[in-house]
């Protein structure tokens, strides 16, 4: 079991992992998932001390191993690492980078480690390149060598960080399938990832990281179906977000153009969905909201999705129950259906607003 007690990393101006608290048993297989930045990677670097926590405490089977007592050597015999750019020794033919730690490090003689890593090299489909160099081989290739040498020394603990990243996308499917037997091995793994679909199918839990913290944990259904928090929500569905909130009617319409138009090149939202967008904003909000409230207090949030490239516009607004279908400016509402794909409304009793327009424009 892997314990980590309010484990904090930090460099110069950037604090990636601020309080970390999770319970890892024995046979999990967890996906480290999240945005760019947010100290996945110096997750798994601080588990087996490759990079030495700032504070709080790692324990591994009840053994605090950020103690300075720990023999963190003998520790890491147990905690196999792959990484992503394979790290494999050039000058060694592909068995010899096999054999190495088990001779070095745990005395194995030869012979012995040569029938293991033989015997390796057969279970990730690689036994014919024994006597060929890193050099020789392709990406995937590599990486498939690379988790066969961390099984040398047949660790209980394998932690794989981005295995999949430096590769062609067409050498992924090779090395996801060989991660893929390693989940029914019984060993704990913790695989950071960007391929969502692998960390859905393969692994038993999923680790959301944001904030420096883990910010939700659960099974695959549980976080790609019902996420709880709204950030989880949109990392999964690779949602892009654009939010303005209006208070009163001297709002910067101008400004928040510009706002919306770096919005959509950025995100290289397509010209028909950009032009509908900007129609909404100013039939719904400028034409019908500000026309109805006498002082409004708006909230929009824009929601792009890069799966399906579709905008979701959310609008709450202040005042009395009153659906834009009823406006008298009919001009204004016939341009704002013909630009969209879905409306709806809800009035809304409790909060800040008191009404909720949700608009999908497709």
């Amino acid at each position: 079991m892997i314990r980590l007690e309010h484990v904090k990393k930090s460099y110069p101006n950037i604090t990636p992992l601020a309080d970390i608290n999770a319970e890892i048993q024995d046979g999990d297989v967890i996906a480290v998932i999240g945005p760019s930045g947010t100290g996945k990677s110096t997750l798994l670097r601080c588990i087996n001390l490759l990079e030495r926590p700032d504070g709080g405490k790692i324990y591994i089977n009840d053994e605090e191993i950020t103690a300075p007592s720990c023999d963190i050597h003998r520790v890491r015999q147990k905690m196999g690492m792959v990484f992503q750019s394979f790290n494999l020794f050039g000058h060694l033919t592909v068995i010899e980078n096999i054999m190495l730690a088990p001779v070095k490090l745990k005395g194995m003689g030869r012979n012995e480690a040569f029938s293991k890593g033989m015997e390796l090299l057969r279970t990730v489909g690689l036994s014919e390149k024994m006597l060929d160099y890193p050099d020789e081989l392709s990406g995937g290739q590599k990486q498939r060598i690379a988790i066969a040498r961390t099984l040398a020394m047949d660790p209980d603990i394998i932690l794989l960080d981005e295995p999949t990243s430096a590769l062609d996308p067409t050498m992924v499917g090779e090395v996801q399938a060989v991660v893929r037997d390693l989940t029914k091995t019984g060993k704990t793994l913790m695989i950071v990832t960007h391929e969502m679909n692998f960390a859905r199918n393969v692994c038993s839990r999923v680790f959301y990281l944001d904030e420096g913290i883990i910010y939700e944990d659960g099974s695959p259904k549980e976080i790609f179906e019902n996420p709880k928090h709204e950030k989880t929500r949109r990392f999964i569905n690779r949602l892009k977000v654009l939010v303005w909130k209006i208070e009163g009617k001297n709002f910067d319409f101008p400004g928040a153009a510009s706002e919306a138009d770096n919005y959509c090149r950025k995100n290289l939202i397509p010209q028909d969905i950009r032009s509908r967008f900007h129609s909404v904003i100013k039939e719904l909000v400028q034409q019908i909201l500000f026309a109805e409230l006498e002082e409004p207090c708006i909230s929009i949030v824009t929601e792009y999705s890069e799966l399906d490239e579709g905008i979701v516009i959310t609008v709450r607004y202040n005042g009395d129950r009153f659906d834009p279908a009823d406006t008298d400016n009919k001009i204004s509402y016939g341009v704002l259906k013909a630009a969209v794909s879905e409306t709806h409304y809800r009035h809304e009793v409790s909060g800040e607003y008191s009404n909720m327009v949700q608009i999908v424009i497709r």
